[in-house]
């Protein structure tokens, strides 16, 4: 399967280097010298990894097909696909990639479908499964305790939202507050 690793950002220098957003958790492992990475959109690939190194905790990437900081330019916030074996992948058992939950349905525990999950937002604190429910985008903390079940063969995720949450977003909804 393929998944996103790294995203391009800008130019470093003048030789070609880029700065790379990172979003994969085995950075040491995708982005070594000799790999080829798929690109979106896939006219900008794919991209063989010619030297990486840090600079100042930022990853910097240079490509064999790309010499000089125009080339760069010209591929900027061009997402790095690398082919994953999903089954190799989990470390620990409740450990998921973004690809993997995207679409599941997510379901409350008394089995009410409370909606499609569309994203997995990364914040510092914790993820956020963001889910679109029936009166909109429904954001729930991915943590165990209101995330007790993920069951990527069913295709579902079981919450149980902080109490009031589900309330409040549809006060929201229809334009109601607490004011």
């Amino acid at each position: 399967m393929l998944l996103v690793v790294g995203r391009i950002g800008r130019a470093h220098g003048i030789q070609g280097e880029a700065t790379i957003e990172v979003r994969t958790d085995l950075p040491d492992e995708r982005f070594i010298i000799g790999a080829q990475l798929e690109t979106d959109p896939k006219a900008n690939g794919p991209l063989t990894i010619e030297s990486a190194r840090d600079h100042n905790g930022i990853l910097l990437l240079k490509f064999k097909e790309i010499s000089d900081r125009t080339g760069i330019e010209k591929v900027r916030d061009t997402l790095l696909l690398a082919d994953v074996d999903m089954s190799e992948e989990a470390v620990f058992e409740d450990e998921y990639h973004v690809q993997q939950l995207i679409g599941c349905a997510v379901i409350l525990q008394s089995g009410e479908k409370l909606g499609e999950l569309t994203d997995v937002l990364n914040l510092p604190g914790q993820d956020l499964l963001a889910i679109q429910g029936e009166h909109g985008e429904i954001l729930i903390p991915f943590v165990a305790e209101f995330v007790p079940d993920v069951d990527i063969e069913a295709r579902t995720i079981t919450v149980l939202p902080p109490p009031g949450l589900l309330t409040l977003h549809e006060n929201e909804e229809r334009g109601e507050s607490d004011e």
